[in-house]
């Protein structure tokens, strides 16, 4: 091609001082030309057609790897293919200007290829938050770390290019400097190798509830990365933990807790002992009215007050919709303290909803703390100035 333009430009009656620029010019037309001919069919059919295909197969998976962003940089790779083919039509073949006109095409080239590599690398991270195996694990640190790998090869490539050397050699270059490279990316790498056990072992997940008081974190793990962990804590601040520290520091990790489906209860009420008696025989007709004395094992005539009220607790608790009854549900007494004698209700509630647990722990209370008297029980609180200040009134009417 190059030879017919020479002879048909040589044909119009060119001299040779014209003969070069001419061609130089229709040379650039001609290459532009390509390459808007190039973008056209990318844009217009290429990329239309492949979209089409896809969208009719019954699989995602294809929807999601060959996404808009993928296939725009595939096409760009297209022009400077072609731009690296057409050089020797606009420079003289062993010329310096075609010596680096090859080079800013190889150049040009692995720099798409390096950003199509990370789109290919972020679509697969979409395509494993598709799939129901992988969404679970933190896998966006180790997706970071190919693409970091990819664009250090493809600058040592690029340099490899401007200096006319073999990346082989570069690479042994730089072996000389490791110790300067691990002390750069050392979060990096760190963050890698936790990731990866962190994902492996099935530490954590995104929107997890964990809880980290020594680094003042607890709330939801919002994203895991290569060099950071973040979770929003839930005053609605965020938290930044590098990925080591889980691995090498203990952390709590809630999940369980919302798989098993039932959120424990822990708590106790102090009971004065002074209260605690035999019932007498008006407590046990009204017990027996209410059917506050069925279920009651005792060889005893008279059952002691608490051992009733327990056994009350036990069946309204049983009775309760909002109690997970295939979980542990007791009643137990505590050590006695100068405060009272602790009654601690243990027991789990079928939502692990922070707002449905906590109201349903506040209504199961509230009930303990008004049924009480019923069983001629009072509850241990501390004197206040009101209570001291009714005993001296008390004292000074008797008196």
């Amino acid at each position: 091609m190059k030879d017919y333009v020479t002879s048909m430009l040589q044909d119009w009656g060119l001299n040779s001082l014209n003969l070069h620029t001419t061609k130089w010019i229709i040379a650039i037309i001609g290459i532009i030309l390509i390459l808007y001919i190039t973008k056209l069919f990318c844009n217009k059919l290429f990329i239309p057609i492949v979209k089409m295909l896809t969208k009719k197969t019954s699989t995602k998976w294809d929807d999601i790897l060959l996404n808009n962003r993928v296939l725009k940089d595939f096409c760009s790779l297209i022009p400077p293919v072609i731009l690296t083919i057409l050089v020797p039509m606009i420079f003289i073949e062993d010329s310096t200007e075609y010596h680096w006109g090859i080079k800013i095409c190889q150049i040009y080239i692995i720099a798409i290829v390096i950003r199509l590599a990370c789109s290919i690398f972020s679509s697969l991270y979409t395509l494993t938050n598709e799939h129901e195996k992988l969404r679970n694990h933190t896998l966006q640190g180790v997706f970071q770390m190919l693409k970091l790998i990819a664009i250090c090869i493809g600058c040592i490539i690029i340099i490899s290019i401007l200096i006319d050397k073999d990346p082989v050699n570069i690479l042994a270059g730089l072996g000389a400097s490791a110790a300067v490279l691990m002390l750069v990316f050392k979060d990096s790498i760190m963050g890698l190798v936790a990731g990866v056990q962190l994902s492996a072992n099935d530490m954590l997940r995104p929107g997890d509830w964990v809880t980290l008081p020594k680094h003042g974190a607890d709330g939801m793990v919002v994203e895991v990365t290569l060099t950071t962990v973040k979770i929003q804590n839930w005053d609605k601040t965020i938290t930044t933990i590098p990925p080591y520290l889980l691995v090498s520091d203990s952390f709590q990790n809630w999940r369980g807790m919302f798989d098993s489906g039932g959120r424990r209860i822990k708590r106790s009420i102090y009971i004065d002992m002074n209260s605690i008696t035999f019932c007498n025989k008006k407590q046990m007709e009204m017990f027996a009215e209410k059917g506050w004395l069925k279920n009651i094992a005792t060889t005893e005539e008279k059952p002691v007050n608490l051992y009733v009220f327990r056994n009350y607790m036990d069946t309204y608790l049983h009775n309760h919709p909002g109690v997970n009854q295939e979980m542990i549900l007791m009643i137990r007494q505590l050590q006695p303290t100068p405060q009272g004698l602790p009654l601690e209700l243990y027991f789990f509630s079928a939502d692990t909803r922070w707002v449905i647990y906590e109201k349903l722990q506040a209504e199961v209370f509230e009930h303990l703390i008004a049924i009480l008297p019923e069983f001629g029980l009072r509850a241990f609180q501390s004197p206040s100035g009101r209570d001291l200040g009714d005993c001296t009134v008390k004292i000074q009417q008797t008196t």
